[in-house]
């Protein structure tokens, strides 16, 4: 079996990493009755405890997860550490600090990842040491604050120093235009660079798609229907009820993250007749290495929010994955042109679903003309926890370029008046050239997303066909 890491970076990071490590308690409890340390269970946790009790099973005591911890404020962390889950981790997988970087890219990025670079190198290398056979690092992180935007990228440049050739998938959290810090546009321009130039894949979440869907799941939980409920300690709650009890208030939002990240990996944690390898996720979604930004979508959404409805056909699963209402960024593929595509199935599904659903589907969907069969499968025998079925595409579409070019009007307001401007720049190592520098990745992004929509319309050549004589 291969392992991989998750690296949790900020409060966001790790707010978003400890409701993983919970859900995916849940699921293996659910499958792993006896409490074994099987397969499944060694690709993302440690058995610490190889002393066997048949009766009560492994416990929290005996696993520790494969994860790295940083954040420079102590307050998610020591929470993390009071909670239901502390006896998880160790505390040679933690590095915090007091100070918190003052939501300034320059702070987290330079001061705060010189300071402590040799520590976060050594507490990666000894997580990776730990590994039998290490396939992967996970990035979780947010791009609207300091911590988060800055040193969650010099930590993604340091994975690309020191692990070159291990694949890096980095799940971004993008700040909403109402924002409440008000230096997030610089942060996540700044961010943006280093993502386009570091990582493998990006996997980009819009806090405001979050909100929208979890405002439409409290509108059914309160709702008009009487046959729809929110189950009571569901998955969208932090374990204290249903949604009317939520204990922090991103909680719901965070638990949608969770599950993106419990089905991506679902290949690697359990069996399956079309397993997919982490790996081959960039493999075949990338075409070009700058244009990684593989935009995410969940079906059924009232599936992952626990509400008790009654399941949508299988079809319809497909279908809504394809709709900009099942999107978690702000975004319609439909409308642009996919470079390829992965569906990620999990529960009982067989290979033919997937094939009748991709031919019935494919005529609504524009691919580039040299990748018209750019589909990537994977089907996961293990359904997510009290349900049939689930379905997680990633489209490489170049319908992000709207969202990077908003962003980028964001940015632009700010410095043309060059608000804050001097917050930044008073961080040693720090100058106008770094906003220039990112600028200049994020247009150019832009355009290599726009000569590809050049191509929309324009007709797809026949393939060329061997001619026999006669």
């Amino acid at each position: 079996m291969t392992q991989s890491v998750v690296v949790q970076v900020g409060q966001c990071g790790n707010q978003v990493g400890y409701r993983f490590w919970d859900l995916a308690l849940r699921e293996y409890a659910s499958v792993n009755k006896r409490g074994l340390y099987d397969d499944a269970t060694s690709s993302f946790f440690r058995n610490v405890d190889w002393r066997w009790d048949e009766c009560a099973g492994l416990t929290l005591a005996s696993l520790n997860p494969q994860a790295v911890l940083v954040d420079m404020e102590e307050g998610v962390i020591s929470q993390i550490l009071q909670g239901p889950l502390r006896e998880l981790f160790d505390s040679a997988q933690l590095l915090t600090d007091v100070s918190g970087s003052g939501n300034n890219w320059a702070t987290g990025h330079m001061t705060y990842g010189s300071v402590y670079r040799e520590l976060i190198v050594d507490k990666l290398r000894k997580a990776a040491e730990l590994c039998d056979c290490l396939q992967c690092f996970f990035l979780i992180h947010s791009l609207g604050g300091g911590t988060g935007s800055g040193l969650g990228t010099r930590v993604l440049g340091l994975l690309e120093e020191e692990f070159p050739g291990v694949s890096r998938i980095v799940t971004s959290m993008y700040p909403s235009a109402e924002d409440d810090v008000i230096t997030s546009p610089y942060n996540s321009v700044l961010a943006m660079r280093e993502l386009t130039e570091h990582a493998h894949c990006v996997l980009p979440v819009e806090n405001q798609s979050l909100m929208d869907i979890v405002q439409k799941i409290q509108m059914v939980a309160h709702g008009a229907k009487p046959e729809l409920m929110v189950r009571r300690n569901a998955t969208l709650s932090s374990g204290q009820g249903g949604v009317h009890e939520v204990e922090k208030p991103f909680d719901a939002m965070n638990n949608i993250v969770a599950n993106l990240l419990l089905n991506m990996t679902s290949s690697a944690r359990f069996e399956g007749c079309l397993n997919v390898d982490l790996n081959e996720i960039a493999m075949n979604l990338v075409p070009f290495p700058r244009l990684h930004y593989l935009v995410p979508s969940l079906a059924p959404l009232y599936t992952l929010a626990d509400v008790n409805a009654v399941p949508r056909r299988l079809d319809q699963m497909f279908s809504d994955a394809f709709s900009k209402d099942y999107q978690l960024i702000h975004a319609n593929p439909k409308q642009s042109m996919y470079l390829a595509c992965a569906l990620m199935v999990r529960g009982n599904v067989h290979v033919s679903d997937l094939r009748r659903n991709i031919e019935r589907l494919r005529p609504s969907l524009s691919f580039v003309s040299w990748n018209q069969e750019g589909w990537k499968t994977g089907l996961c025998s293990v359904p997510p926890v009290g349900h049939s079925h689930s379905l997680l595409a990633l489209a490489n579409n170049t319908c992000v370029k709207l969202n990077f070019m908003e962003l980028k009007e964001r940015f632009s307001k700010l410095y043309r008046k060059k608000a804050h401007l001097h917050h930044f720049l008073h961080v040693e190592g720090m100058d106008l050239g770094c906003f220039t520098e990112a600028t200049s990745s994020l247009d150019s992004l832009i355009e290599e997303y726009d000569s590809l929509d050049a191509t929309k319309d324009q007709a797809t050549p026949d393939p060329l066909r061997l001619r026999i004589a006669t």
